[in-house]
């Protein structure tokens, strides 16, 4: 746990990251920054709040659950670094009367690049080769990867990080299948097909999730469902963990049945004991899809400015 020097007589913001975007530590100059570091356990973070009496708390890191919360009779607002919100008890925040805020579209053009990534790579079977052609094989005459144009994407969720994957989707010339509840066809990208859930699923080749984790999506690719993908299908989880069963995907990736890219998972680090270490036909990245340069900046600086906004309109 670490604060930035500035005098003990101004309000506290409490920051779960060891360090975050020099232009937002910029933006809270006016404010001590005090940050837990990228680990810690929940007891400490309800002291470390406990202590501090934070106005605020920039999450990036941790569970910001009611406990956290309720810590400081000081805080007024979370600002969430990125667009999930699944990790703050928002249902205690309204009871706490305390704003919770994420960084809507903050990192969409990192998230929407990562998961053409992993649709590539998925594709044309890129970390496979790789590992392969570093313990010295050859596969040029076994290797058959999919060629995307002319194949089907299918999009669940289309805002602002579905709709530019529709978009890069539609440059190298795949057809594109939408299903999101809340949108109307009208309101859809030009060019894309609404489907329902289950029709999508069995009419793509791709399947990319791009839907909020909550109550409704929570478990929404269950063995059921996943059942309904053709042979071959790819899968890309750029979004959340939860939205698919975990132990269902993992079965239908040993079978070789599906090709997954997954960057989001519900026991996070994962490690070498973990399941995910011996499954075949996935590409795994740590939990990445916002971290790039631009990525990091945007969700920084917009987590910064959502706190400032709501401090200073109580403060006229």
């Amino acid at each position: 746990m670490t604060t930035s020097p500035d005098p003990v007589s101004q309000e506290t913001i409490v920051i779960t990251e060891e360090k975050i975007h020099p232009d937002a530590v910029d933006l809270l100059k006016d404010f001590r920054l005090c940050y837990t570091g990228a680990r810690f356990t929940q007891d400490e973070l309800v002291g470390l709040v406990r202590l501090e009496q934070p106005v605020a708390i920039l999450s990036r890191y941790g569970k910001i659950s009611e406990p956290v919360q309720s810590a400081s009779q000081k805080l007024r607002v979370i600002g969430r670094h990125g667009v999930g919100m699944d990790a703050i008890d928002q249902v205690a925040a309204r009871r706490l009367g305390i704003k919770a805020i994420p960084a809507v579209g903050s990192n969409s053009q990192a998230v929407a690049e990562l998961a053409l990534g992993l649709i590539l790579s998925c594709a044309r079977k890129i970390s496979w080769l790789d590992k392969r052609m570093h313990e010295g094989h050859w596969d040029k005459q076994s290797y058959m990867g999919l060629e995307l144009s002319g194949a089907t994407l299918g999009v669940i969720g289309c805002g602002s990080i579905g709709g530019r994957v529709v978009r890069f989707a539609q440059a190298i010339g795949m057809n594109v299948a939408v299903c999101d509840p809340f949108k109307q066809a009208s309101q859809l990208p030009a060019g894309t097909t609404k489907l329902e859930l289950e029709e999508l699923l069995a009419a793509s080749d791709v399947v990319s999730l791009h839907c909020p984790l909550d109550a409704s999506t929570r478990g929404l690719l269950d063995a059921r469902r996943l059942g309904l993908l053709r042979k071959g299908a790819i899968v890309i989880n750029t979004a959340r963990a939860g939205i698919f069963d975990e132990a269902a995907m993992r079965e239908r990736l040993h079978a070789k049945e599906l090709l997954l890219g997954l960057d989001c998972f519900l026991d996070e680090p994962i490690d070498a004991e973990s399941p995910w270490s011996f499954t075949p036909n996935a590409v795994l990245t740590p939990h990445v899809g916002g971290t790039t340069n631009g990525g990091l900046r945007g969700m920084a600086v917009c987590a910064a400015r959502n706190i400032l906004s709501v401090l200073r309109s109580e403060h006229g």
